[in-house]
């Protein structure tokens, strides 16, 4: 049989919604067996978030997957996001000689200076490089992102990948990080709600993706009633 891919997600009691989503939209779609880890700070024992930037909950702690794991590969994952594609396919592209795989947006800008719960989305070297990343846990440089290490790095040293060199920053295709809002729409096989998901109202309901998010979170809760409406 074979062994589940490790998904590990972001989790922000903010939009736990989003949480769910996601992993129901992995479950629909997968081929293979998958194994969810939420990382909710809670749960995360040895490790207390002291930094006091960012607009998520799992800003951080996001770099303790090769920690967490310890061996092989792993999947991260923010929790706003809907997953289109087999999760099997993005698996399929792990590489063995990268610390880490990540969809390098480049030359990219936010439209928007302000995203859900009115945080500030400023532009930064790597924007979005750490949301979908594919983790060689076992890699010798990965090693140093220990609970300690992390508690003492800035977000510019972590978001950069600044511990490994940057041929060992390997790359994904486009298409498993779409961003909503930002890009164009497109057919892509993960769809990334990085300003705010559909959970929040207003012109988040109306965006790209949102009534399939919609029916993806009544499919997730259709036992409890679902939702009372899709948009």
């Amino acid at each position: 049989m074979m062994q589940a891919i490790p998904i590990y997600i972001g989790f922000d009691s903010r939009e736990a919604s989003a949480y769910h989503v996601c992993c129901q939209s992995i479950i629909e779609r997968a081929t293979v067996p998958v194994a969810f880890h939420p990382l909710a700070l809670n749960l995360l024992q040895g490790y207390t978030e002291t930094h006091q930037d960012g607009s998520n909950a799992f800003i951080y702690s996001r770099f303790l997957v090769p920690w967490l794991q310890g061996t092989g590969h792993a999947i991260y994952l923010d929790g706003d996001m809907l997953v289109r594609g087999d999760v099997a396919e993005l698996w399929a592209l792990r590489r063995f000689d990268q610390g880490v795989q990540v969809v390098k947006h480049s030359d990219y800008e936010t439209k928007a200076p302000l995203k859900y719960l009115g945080a500030k989305n400023e532009n930064y070297p790597c924007k979005n490089w750490s949301s979908v990343m594919l983790w060689n846990a076992g890699f010798q440089k990965n090693r140093r992102l220990t609970p300690q290490f992390i508690a003492k790095q800035s977000g510019r040293y972590l978001h950069r990948f600044e511990w490994l060199d940057d041929d060992r920053v390997g790359e994904l295709p486009a298409t498993w990080n779409h961003l909503v809002a930002e890009y164009e729409p497109a057919d892509a096989k993960l769809l990334h709600f990085t300003l705010g998901t559909p959970c929040f109202g207003g012109e988040y309901a109306s965006q790209e993706g949102a009534q399939e998010w919609y029916r993806t979170w009544q499919n997730a809760s259709a036992p409890l009633g679902g939702p009372a409406t899709t948009g």
